[in-house]
């Protein structure tokens, strides 16, 4: 059995590498804009979620005509 081991972020590392307050990544954990992982009371974010967000919120450039 393969064991496939990803990378989880605390919300303070979560909303730092976003450059957001932890209570911003809270609220949106709390209105389940985001996806967690719950480890007993410990919340945990997937680190592929950022690059994701990311992704998500650029928006491409005009190009010249």
């Amino acid at each position: 059995m393969e064991i496939v081991r990803k990378r989880l972020l605390t919300v303070e590392e979560f909303a730092f590498a976003l450059g957001q307050k932890p209570r911003t990544i809270r609220q949106r954990i709390w209105r389940r804009e985001l996806p967690v992982v719950r480890l007993g009371r410990n919340v945990r974010l997937r680190a592929e979620l950022v690059d994701e967000l990311i992704s998500r919120g650029t928006t491409p450039a005009i190009e010249e005509r």
